[in-house]
């Protein structure tokens, strides 16, 4: 399943896989979003499969928390043995589908950008509510930043990232001159694509949390595989919140390009 999430989920996104389980797995999950709960026997009649075949996708999809077992309603009187359980799509499994969250995010952006003037002041308004946005979820990482050691900074942040849907990690850069966060997934990405201020927050807020510079390589919004970010060797020893110096100033600078690939 792909899922796309937001900042309550914990969990970290199922991404869809391209073999022949997996496909046949979503069309089951899909038959229950069109069709409502429903018993192994109903969707192994409505996708032609063996009710066998649709107990293991079934029990795969309880595993990864798309799907959960009820006990069927039964109205009038009951037969003998056990109820027949019915399957229902959970939160978390009904965020998979296609939603019109983003066009939403987009809309609002435009109106925000419109009512301030257009133009310029529409840009900056935009950039002060992506800013708004992000401190929000800083400060849920902030605590978790103070107690890393300096090495270990970078890895905390992934995995803060990670419990939000980003899919993060944090490895060591080529030359080993620093190292790289990467987020595998990003939730904003079709708003992001329209408006960068989403990415240049972003990066911002990486900046103060990690009391360095840093440099955004690459955006899954401007086509690339994965969102990644260069965090020199090192760097990461100050405090989140450390007031600017030269380093934090040059932050700055480097988030100014946020959301564009390097020339």
């Amino acid at each position: 399943m792909a899922v796309h999430q937001g900042g309550g989920d914990t969990r970290t996104p199922v991404h869809p896989v391209p073999d022949e389980h997996h496909g046949t797995r979503n069309k089951v999950a899909r038959s229950i979003l069109d069709h409502g709960p429903s018993t192994a026997a109903e969707l192994a009649q409505r996708l032609e499969l063996t009710q066998a075949a649709v107990r293991r996708h079934l029990d795969a999809l309880v595993s990864e928390g798309v799907v959960e077992p009820r006990e069927k309603r039964v109205y009038g009187s009951r037969g003998r043995g056990r109820p027949a359980r019915s399957f229902a799509l959970t939160d978390y499994g009904r965020s998979a589908f296609d939603q019109a969250y983003d066009q939403l995010a987009v809309d609002a952006m435009r109106w925000i950008a419109k009512a301030a003037g257009g133009g310029e002041k529409g840009r900056a308004a935009v950039a002060d509510f992506a800013r708004a946005r992000v401190a929000a979820q800083a400060e849920r990482y902030r605590a978790e930043l103070e107690r890393a050691a300096p090495g270990e900074k970078a890895r905390v942040l992934a995995e803060a990232l990670s419990r939000d849907g980003y899919a993060a990690t944090a490895r060591g850069a080529p030359a080993s001159s620093g190292e790289q966060l990467c987020q595998h997934h990003c939730p904003v990405a079709h708003a992001a694509e329209q408006f960068p201020q989403l990415c240049e927050a972003e990066t911002e807020v990486f900046s103060r949390l990690l009391g360095t510079h840093v440099q955004r390589l690459a955006t899954i919004a401007h086509g690339d595989g994965v969102c990644t970010t260069f965090i020199p060797k090192g760097a990461s020893g100050a405090a989140p919140g450390t007031p600017k110096t030269s380093k934090t100033t040059a932050a700055t600078a480097s988030a100014s390009t946020a959301g564009r690939n390097p020339a």
